[in-house]
């Protein structure tokens, strides 16, 4: 069972859910059955910790050190 992004095209409402085989869905703001399916962004494919150094190494070279700890902005100015 996949779980698809929606948006409603009448009340404008985007959310996820989780869709059975032949199931029509409705929206839950509105309960209008004019859905937009979007695509969806598939998860990285990794650890966590590969995903956040590889993050801190983009920002490093993009020269964002704004989420790294004191003791981190030091050894990366070094």
């Amino acid at each position: 069972m996949p779980i698809h992004d929606y948006r409603c095209t009448g009340c404008g409402f985007e959310f996820e859910l989780l869709v059975r085989g032949g199931a029509t869905p409705a929206c839950p703001s509105c309960a209008s059955g004019a859905l937009e399916r979007r695509l969806s962004l598939p998860a990285p494919r990794g650890s966590r910790r590969e995903l956040i150094a590889g993050a801190r190494r983009a920002a490093a070279r993009q020269g964002h050190f704004s989420h790294y700890g004191g003791a981190e902005r030091a050894k990366l100015r070094k």
